[in-house]
């Protein structure tokens, strides 16, 4: 059996409560399990809005955010969506602090515009190509919650409290986002069969650009 394998297995019979916990106290060894397990996430949320030099940054900067509020921890029903709720405020954070002007409202700003850079990710596929493209082209508002949606399966109520929000309020983003995503392939396809294919099996595109993890080192 494979290392790798033989350490997922050990990593995922142990609780996120648990490990957490153990790390807190002082066990380095815990906390980097729980690195292990919730790296592959963060850098996903990470990857086609920052340039990819400034992934591993941000990722270590929310689990350290993490580690000196566990008191927020008790509130949150699932680690997975609490972790990402943090590296959502870290994003904000990391385009604010690089805005020259007083527009505090980065999230209706597309990552193209706040100057993520080209994206890393490549679709193999003309449909995925687009998609991709389409989504750097939409509010990052607009990106978080539809990658959130599609590449981490997150659910109603675990979209909320990435977000903030109430429920009803994620999913009227969402189906706001889904709208903005529609129109801006329309603008961006260049012929109406690469349009209908792409639109009529959004989904299926847009799980298939799911990135794939980078090393968590």
């Amino acid at each position: 059996m494979k290392r790798d394998t033989v350490l997922a297995m050990v990593v995922s019979s142990e609780s996120d409560g648990a490990l957490f916990t153990a790390w807190r106290a002082g066990d380095r060894s815990s906390g980097d399990r729980l690195f292990v397990r919730h790296f592959p996430t963060l850098d996903r949320f990470f990857r086609n809005k920052v340039a990819a030099d400034q992934i591993r940054d941000l990722v270590h900067r929310t689990f350290l955010v993490c580690l000196e509020r566990p008191e927020n921890l008790r509130q949150a029903a699932n680690f997975r969506a609490y972790l990402l709720g943090i590296a959502h405020n870290i994003l904000r954070e990391h385009y604010r602090a690089g805005r020259r002007d007083d527009h505090d409202d980065v999230e209706a700003c597309s990552a193209v515009e706040l100057g993520a850079g080209p994206s890393t990710l490549l679709g193999a596929r003309e449909e995925e190509r687009l998609l991709l493209e389409a989504l750097r082209s939409v509010p990052l508002e607009c990106q978080v919650i539809l990658e959130l949606y599609y590449w981490e399966d997150l659910s109603g109520p675990q979209l909320a409290e990435v977000l903030g929000v109430p429920e009803d309020t994620a999913r009227s983003r969402l189906r706001r986002a889904r709208i903005r995503v529609g129109e801006v392939l329309e603008r961006l396809a260049r012929s109406r069969e690469l349009l209908d294919s792409t639109r009529t099996n959004l989904e299926v595109w847009a799980r298939s650009v799911r990135p794939q993890r980078s090393p968590a080192t």
